[in-house]
Formats: structure tokens, sequence, C-alpha cells
């Protein structure tokens, strides 16, 4: 595994959780493309569903469609959790911005459209957590991460 340097995020300015307005919606849930990784890690994700918190950043819990283990989302699609996505590309860079957050690495990207994208790092599967533009750092994680920590032990 490539290595890359980690940006530590201090626990006081994680914790800081930001208000969000409008989480609630009549609309049907978001749509959000499934995974399809191999049994082992499959297993991983299947306990992984089994820890997440009903509640993130004071949005309620809310899957995505289509049903599956391997998804979960909070609010209207404001935070989206895949599990056992392939391994980013952009691991590979060195210089790829990334925090520990909750005892779990976390590589961070900003797409073109908005919001941000953080994928775990040495762990048995990577767990890839989308966050909308509501959400200016990733004080989400802080309630993420120990699920993640309990479900998916780290890569030997």
């Amino acid at each position: 595994m490539t290595s890359h340097r980690l940006v530590r995020l201090p626990v006081a300015a994680a914790a800081v959780l930001l208000a969000v307005s409008g989480c609630s919606s009549g609309g049907s849930a978001a749509s959000v493309a499934v995974p399809s990784p191999p049994a082992g890690e499959a297993a991983f994700c299947r306990a992984l569903h089994e820890e997440l918190p009903r509640t993130v950043a004071g949005l309620d819990r809310k899957d995505p469609e289509p049903e599956s283990e391997l998804t979960a989302g909070w609010g209207d699609a404001a935070i989206v959790l895949r599990c056992g996505v392939p391994r980013p590309e952009k691991l590979n860079d060195v210089r790829a911005p990334g925090a520990t957050v909750g005892g779990v690495d976390w590589m961070i990207e900003k797409p073109e459209g908005g919001g941000t994208k953080v994928t775990s790092t040495y762990r048995m599967t990577y767990v890839e957590v989308i966050l909308d533009e509501r959400f200016t750092d990733v004080a989400p994680l802080v309630e993420l991460a120990p699920a993640v920590k309990k479900a998916v032990p780290p890569s030997l």
C-alpha cells in the first residue's frame, strides 16, 4: 500500500458539528451505486451496517436506493456512505490530504461538483463517505469513525 502524509485534525475541531437546516423531506430516497466488493470485504461491510448510528450530525438515517447493506445515508443524501468501494486512484499521490478522526485514517477529496469525499485508508476494505456542500469540514466522521473502527479491521 502506498503511504501518504496524513494531516491530524484536532479532536476539538473535528467535534464541532455543523447546524444543518432542512433535514427532512417527503421525497423518495436518493439513489446511489452499490459497490461490489469481494466476499470477504462484503462481510466487513455487513458488520459495519449493523454498527452505524441512527443519526449523524443531527440527521436521521435515511438509506439510499437500492436498499443494500453496503450503503447508508443520513438526511436527504447530505451524508452517504458506501462500503467496499475500489481503492481510490488518488491514494497513489503521496501529497493527498488526509486526516485521522476517531482512530481511523481518511483521505480527503474535494470533487468538482462541491461537497467532500473521504475514504478510509489502511483498513481491510475501503469505506467512502460523501458529504454534501452543507458541510465545510469532516466533522460527521467523528460519529462514523467508531463504527468503521469496530467493524473494519486495519489492513495488515
